[in-house]
């Protein structure tokens, strides 16, 4: 009996430790948490979220709101769906593909971040058209999010060019650098690369002057800012860092806020292993429900034109939660989420 439990624990160690998996993970010497101390104290401010649409707009990761003030989101099904101010629900288009980003031009064109299908456009008339899939022969594998700029150029992330969105946890354990930022121009019909090497490049947003474009690097806790216009333009700097969760999207507000979403705080589990590559390799080997998950904690803050935190709204017993996206619409903030089957409403005091 000894023997087969020592062969049955030898053969358990070497799947352990050398059965191949799909990343090859670095390390990183992660800071120190700041927690929820400071400008990030815990608080119930979103307690007082209202959840709209129940049952009708499942996984909506973002939302956009357009002039008449409808509101649209892009479903885990490959719907856009858009809402009257009435509450009446139509599915305008199923993209085939993952939705993520919303933005609408000044013409009034909606233009989509899609996972699967690259970046899209659904025009006044209902005409779904593809304009970018790949740069230099490497295509799109995860494009994430999209803000339009006052000329109209699209800026948009490629979160990873190696894992695509069924495979994001991947990308997150294996922590090299595989995202992009790029920019389109609906003009010359010509996509240009602004940045690459990102730690899976997510969340959009444009300065109100269009002087940098911001991109959130989940994998690294922080945001970076690439500066579009001024003596600085083309210069890359870290808008801010060690942030106290993972964020997911950001998206320009009124009078010159940066609302940055986050799905979820950070674990020190998930801290821990993220210096130890080999115990990555061991967690994939493990089956899924002992692999790190999302907390349900409602999380997003407004950032000011020097990365000061100006509004910190949660609720830690995540009534509306793994917010994904904020839209500011007047006085109202809009919040799509990974998990939610609806649209969350934050009336800004």
């Amino acid at each position: 009996m000894k023997k087969y439990l020592l062969a049955i624990t030898f053969l358990l160690l070497a799947y352990l430790l050398l059965f191949p998996v799909s990343i090859d993970p670095a390390a990183w010497d992660v800071p120190a948490n700041p927690g929820f101390t400071g400008d990030f104290e815990r608080n119930q401010r979103l307690a007082k979220v209202n959840y709209l649409f129940p049952e009708q707009c499942y996984k909506c990761e973002d939302v956009a709101v357009d002039r008449l003030g409808r509101i649209y989101g892009g479903s885990e099904r490959g719907e856009i769906i858009r809402f009257d101010t009435a509450g009446h629900r139509e599915v305008l288009v199923n993209t085939g593909g993952r939705p993520l980003g919303l933005d609408f031009d000044q013409q009034g064109n909606l233009w989509i971040a899609d996972a699967k299908q690259g970046l899209l456009c659904l025009d006044s008339n209902l005409q779904l058209t593809t304009h970018s899939t790949s740069y230099q022969g490497k295509d799109f594998a995860f494009t994430d999010d999209l803000e339009i700029s006052g000329d109209g150029i699209i800026y948009f992330s490629d979160a990873s060019w190696k894992f695509g969105i069924e495979d994001y946890k991947l990308d997150l354990l294996e922590h090299r650098p595989n995202g992009r930022l790029l920019a389109y121009d609906p003009t010359t019909q010509t996509t240009s690369l602004l940045l690459d090497s990102l730690y899976f490049a997510n969340g959009i947003a444009i300065a109100s002057d269009d002087q940098f474009v911001l991109v959130n690097e989940t994998g690294k806790y922080r945001i970076k800012r690439y500066w579009l216009k001024g003596n600085k333009k083309g210069q890359v700097d870290i808008f801010i860092d060690n942030l106290p969760g993972f964020p997911d999207g950001v998206s320009s507000g009124d009078q010159g806020i940066f609302w940055v979403a986050f799905t979820s705080p950070r674990q020190a589990p998930m801290d821990f292993i993220l210096g130890r590559p080999l115990l990555r390799k061991i967690l994939l080997r493990l089956p899924d429900f002992v692999q790190p998950k999302p907390t349900n904690y409602s999380f997003c803050i407004g950032l000011n034109r020097e990365a000061k935190v100006v509004y910190n709204l949660q609720d830690p017993a995540g009534g509306f939660g793994q917010i994904s996206s904020v839209q500011q619409w007047g006085k109202q903030l809009y919040l799509g989420s990974l998990y939610e089957d609806g649209v969350g409403r934050y009336e800004l005091e």
